[in-house]
């Protein structure tokens, strides 16, 4: 959990300092031994840390387990603590196959070479989850309207800036489209995952959170107590699932066996078939993978680029023809993403 006061633009720079050594430090804290990308015989699979990074790794080693049976090469977690981490664990080559945000998902494919296999499903058989921001049930914060008319008064619990559900759906739907910059508009602000955000209101230590829809199912099932406590101030659209990516420098026939045990993973009748949906119901109570390409992220990646337009339009910009500017270059690099998504 990370804690900022809002400030000039140093203790923003600090926070992206802060950040990367602390994504450096879990790497080499929470890295699993004989965990990074093998030589030979050894995938590693980076996990997106959704609850604690030794609780990720637990959770997702029974399906690791099957995968390494079904393509015949062991396959071991790499758990992290925070975005972050994952992030710079691609950056470095340490991953060979990831389960990633939508917006990590973009990143992997359009910098850090990797390519989509399959997008994860859910029960409720919609395309995508939903962006929350919370408060505490019978707390100070009377209403949305409360939070956004009173600047100053609140703090805030969000998602690292990889978080579609934890930052970049909030500052797009919510914040951004009223003018509100969450440095300056909350008294304060709070770096945690969704879990630890969650706990953090439901404690009275934040006023706010954000949050999404399919964590806070996973929440009520580990902390029903602290899950009566919370409310839910305001929803999003739906944001477009997860994704399992993998590194290109491995052969079509591995992509293909790895993207064939996602596909039938869970699938069928037998005991084989209900052990699997244990294990997935285990993990973030998913129904199973659907194949999918570079092309399921343009959703995720028009939203980024929505974003940041929308930012450029209500910044400050020393001249309009500076703003121009900045709007034709998001343009040009949205084009250019977009057709490589496309490929």
């Amino acid at each position: 959990m990370h804690r900022i006061t809002p400030g000039n633009g140093r203790s923003r720079a600090w926070r992206r300092i802060r950040s990367g050594l602390l994504a450096m430090l879990c790497l080499l804290l929470c890295a699993r031994p004989g965990a990074a990308p093998a030589a030979g015989p050894t995938l590693s699979f980076g996990v997106l840390p959704l609850g604690g990074a030794l609780e990720s790794r637990e959770d997702w080693k029974p399906l690791l387990d099957d995968m390494g049976r079904a393509i015949g090469l062991q396959v071991v977690a790499l758990s992290v603590t925070s975005y972050e981490g994952l992030l710079l664990a691609m950056q470095e080559n340490r991953v060979d196959l990831a389960f990633v945000s939508g917006k990590l998902a973009v990143d992997a494919v359009l910098e850090n070479g990797m390519k989509v296999l399959a997008q994860v499903t859910r029960p409720d058989g919609l395309p995508g989850y939903r962006s929350v921001l919370l408060a505490r049930r019978g707390g100070p914060v009377a209403s949305l309207e409360d939070v956004l008319a009173r600047p100053g008064r609140w703090s805030l619990a969000h998602g690292e800036t990889q978080s579609m559900s934890g930052y970049v759906i909030p500052q797009l739907q919510l914040f951004t489209p009223r003018n509100i910059q969450i440095e300056t508009h909350f008294r304060s602000e709070t770096i945690d995952g969704h879990q630890g955000a969650a706990l953090a209101v439901a404690n009275g230590e934040v006023d706010v959170a954000t949050n999404n829809t399919a964590d806070l199912e996973r929440f009520a099932r580990r902390f029903p107590a602290e899950y009566a406590r919370l409310r839910i101030l305001w929803e999003s659209d739906l944001i477009p699932h997860g994704a399992i990516v993998m590194r290109i420098g491995h052969s079509q026939e591995l992509m293909d066996k790895v993207r064939a045990f996602l596909r039938d993973y869970g699938r069928g009748s037998g005991p084989a078939a209900q052990a699997q949906r244990a294990v997935l119901a285990r993990l973030h109570g998913l129904a199973g993978f659907l194949v999918a390409d570079d092309r399921a992220m343009l959703p995720v990646l028009q939203l980024e680029y929505q974003l940041a337009r929308r930012q450029a339009m209500t910044g400050q910009w020393v001249s309009e023809a500076a703003r121009q500017a900045r709007l034709a270059r998001l343009q040009a690099e949205y084009e250019a993403q977009r057709q490589r998504l496309q490929k």
